[in-house]
């Protein structure tokens, strides 16, 4: 349980965003120690309470936890760590500890520790909310999907309205290949920070993987406003742009992107980009730069060789350079990626 003189808001927060493929984030919370009059869990089905702790070792253990306190401002995490220790050895029930020895974990990066820490305190008080949603995070962070969904969703029956806790169980979701069941989450921690270009963007990228990549350009769209421009989020708005045929917005949303950090990925949806508005000269220069920056990028390749195949048919197939070539990308590309149905039937009918 959280010891009487910590039933005050902890003094920090942590808050970090993690980008993904999908360009999403992982918001790492904003969180407090149960206030004074906030909502715990009464459910029967709590752990049993645990056997009495000492009024001795209680108060050995709040010794501990201010001594890693006094610690943790002063820098010194190792020394803060073990007094987290000492305190649990002293009070296994003391949710403070293990939260404070989790913080530490996780601020060095050890996220099985974190987790377990997390685990711990709630397992001891099922009902805050910082042990629930940290337990969340770091299942996230491991990939362990599942498990984290329950925790989140655990998080929330303890404080429903909660930005980060609604914005990561989207995102989860998400990441699970289950973005119809994230999007009421990301959609209510939209309503709870219109502001927040996290869960601005993470609302794109669900509704991207619906297919609804009106809204998704809407909501990345008024991302881009809320924050500093990236490449990530950037190529994902070109992408949503593409799907609905805006593509002049398209290509310069990728310029923009490429300004900003060259990359084969953006060099490449340019290309492709260009190409679909008949650009073709254009598309061939930007899918050689793509090539260039990754000579293993096979939807580079795959640009190069049907760009170059559409100069050998316009030159009424006499450019056999332009074939060659072709030819033997589409030949790398396969070894690349073998399964490419449509480079295979290009390459049968050019060959």
């Amino acid at each position: 349980m959280t010891d009487a003189h910590e039933s005050h808001s902890r003094s920090g927060s942590f808050r970090t965003v993690f980008a993904a493929a999908a360009v999403f984030a992982i918001a790492a919370g904003g969180c407090t120690w149960m206030q004074e009059g906030s909502t715990k869990s009464t459910d029967a089905t709590q752990a049993p309470a645990p056997a009495p702790v000492s009024p001795t070792n209680t108060a050995a253990a709040a010794d501990s936890v201010s001594r890693a306190k006094m610690a943790q401002l002063k820098g010194d995490l190792d020394s803060a760590r073990a007094e987290f220790e000492r305190a649990i050895a002293e009070n296994p029930t003391l949710t403070i500890a293990y939260l404070g020895a989790g913080d530490i974990d996780r601020q060095r990066g050890d996220f099985r520790a974190a987790e377990r820490n997390y685990a711990k305190a709630a397992e001891v008080e099922p009902g805050n909310f910082d042990a629930q949603y940290g337990h969340g995070l770091m299942l996230q962070t491991l990939s362990r999907l599942n498990e984290a969904v329950r925790a989140y969703l655990r998080a929330l029956t303890i404080r429903p309205d909660d930005l980060s806790a609604n914005l990561n169980l989207g995102t989860t979701y998400l990441q699970l290949g289950e973005p119809a069941q994230g999007l009421g989450y990301a959609q209510k921690a939209a309503r709870i920070d219109p502001k927040n270009a996290a869960a601005r963007t993470n609302l794109g990228a669900i509704y991207a993987s619906l297919g609804r990549h009106a809204e998704a350009v809407v909501e990345y769209q008024q991302a881009s406003e809320l924050t500093e421009l990236t490449p990530p989020l950037l190529l994902n708005l070109a992408d949503s742009l593409g799907k609905i045929n805006r593509l002049e917005e398209m290509v310069n949303t990728l310029r923009q992107a490429i300004e900003l950090e060259p990359s084969a990925t953006a060099y490449e949806r340019l290309g492709s980009g260009q190409f679909r508005l008949r650009y073709y000269d254009d598309s061939l220069i930007s899918f050689r730069k793509a090539a260039e920056l990754d000579p293993g990028f096979y939807p580079a390749l795959n640009g190069i060789a049907v760009c170059r195949l559409n100069q050998f048919v316009w030159s009424n197939r006499t450019d056999q350079a332009a074939r060659e070539e072709a030819l033997q990308l589409m030949r790398k590309s396969l070894q690349i990626e073998r399964r490419q149905p449509k480079i295979v039937d290009l390459l049968s009918r050019y060959q």
